[in-house]
């Protein structure tokens, strides 16, 4: 009996609260605005900073055909022997072989960068799919400045006018090579995926 009384006095004190709604002491702080100050400096250049601090190696292209030289010349100084591509623009210069577990290194496209953090973001709607930037030792994105973007919000915001309502079944955000500090707090790099990756960033 008395659990029940309880339970009614909580019950009683919810429905008067919900018919006397309390206004939000903060409304600014419910997303519609950014916490971050806007850009000072160009994209290229905050992304490039960002993604450096994590121990991403990037690199700038003034074209394709220079951004093709500098990858070769990456790849013959470190003597990797099989390059997994599956992205048609770039399958033709780099890739030579369908196994992907067994690669040196992966090179991917992406959908954007974001500068303010040194992200890149991948989804499964990449012609490279889900896998490609995670199972490969070594990740090498290729990227062109009209695909940066300051804040992760401007990059979800671009993926739905891009896709139009039908969203990629994954978005990944990669931040630098992949790392954890689960092993006695200690950080290590290359757990769960690429020990190293790289960026070319093209003009465009």
């Amino acid at each position: 009996m008395a659990t029940s009384s309880a339970k009614e006095n909580i019950l009683k004190r919810v429905r008067q609260a919900l018919s006397n709604p309390v206004p939000l002491p903060f409304p600014q702080s419910e997303g519609t605005q950014s916490v971050y100050l806007p850009a000072t400096e160009e994209l290229e250049i905050i992304f490039a900073q960002e993604f450096t601090q994590l121990n991403g190696k990037f690199a700038f292209c003034t074209s394709e055909a220079d951004m093709q030289q500098q990858v070769q010349e990456l790849i013959t100084q470190k003597q990797w022997t099989k390059i997994y591509c599956s992205e048609p623009a770039w399958n033709t210069p780099f890739s030579n072989t369908i196994n992907l577990p067994g690669c040196d290194a992966s090179i991917t496209g992406c959908e954007f960068l974001v500068a303010r953090t040194g992200t890149m973001v991948l989804s499964a709607a990449q012609q490279s799919g889900r896998t490609v930037s995670v199972y490969a030792p070594v990740h090498i994105c290729i990227a062109y400045t009209n695909q940066l973007v300051y804040d992760i919000k401007d990059a979800l915001q671009l993926m739905k006018e891009k896709y139009q309502g039908n969203i990629p079944s994954l978005i990944s955000f990669a931040t630098g090579p992949s790392r954890t500090a689960d092993i006695e707090k200690t950080l290590v790099t290359g757990v769960h995926g690429p020990k190293e990756v790289y960026c070319f960033l093209i003009e465009s």
